[in-house]
């Protein structure tokens, strides 16, 4: 699990909580090595994450579509800065070279980034690990909407338990690093 996929807001939201969430988190990859796989921004949380992996030496790969780097959101510090046609493009890769992902507080990109992985996964088109980093309870809502889905019978039980969900980074990392594929559920 060298290379972590990092999906966040392009915005730091309203709480400074947010963005100290992303230093720790930053720190802790630091920590053990990893690098950052991310969207490219230069604003936000995404900005905050890949200027502290950036200080810190370790490398940044960022995955830009144009319209975004016409707009001059792109983080040109990135260690490797990929500029690809769309959005869809950006998100294939940024799944094909990550090794895990982590979803932290973020919009609605960041929503569709975490529902594709967790498909992906499920439909096994890949088997790497997915978390959640849950700063200041932000997804809480969301865990209890999965719960309502699973109780209805509408997601297996197995697709939320191959959900990583902490608040702690040290502990996200650690689930990351301990994961385990699974073969997929049966489909009757």
């Amino acid at each position: 699990m060298k290379k972590i996929t990092i999906y966040c807001g392009s915005r730091k939201g309203e709480s400074t909580v947010y963005e100290a969430g992303a230093r720790a988190l930053a720190q802790e990859m630091i920590k053990r090595d990893h690098s950052l796989v991310y969207g490219a921004g230069r604003v936000g949380l995404m900005g905050v994450i890949a200027d502290e992996m950036l200080a810190a030496g370790k490398e940044v790969l960022g995955i830009i579509p144009q319209k975004l780097v016409d707009r001059e959101v792109a983080h040109r510090g990135c260690t490797e800065l990929i500029i690809v046609e769309t959005m869809r493009d950006r998100k294939w890769l940024m799944a094909e070279r990550g090794d895990a992902f982590i979803a932290m507080p973020g919009g609605i990109g960041t929503l569709e980034e975490l529902f594709e992985i967790m498909t992906l996964n499920q439909l096994h088109y890949i088997q790497k690990p997915l978390a959640v980093y849950n700063v200041n309870g932000y997804f809480d809502k969301l865990i209890d909407f999965l719960n309502h889905a699973m109780k209805e019978g509408f997601m297996y039980p197995e697709q939320e338990e191959l959900l990583i969900i902490s608040d702690d980074p040290s502990d996200l990392l650690d689930q990351i690093e301990a994961y385990e594929a699974r073969r997929p559920a049966d489909w009757g």
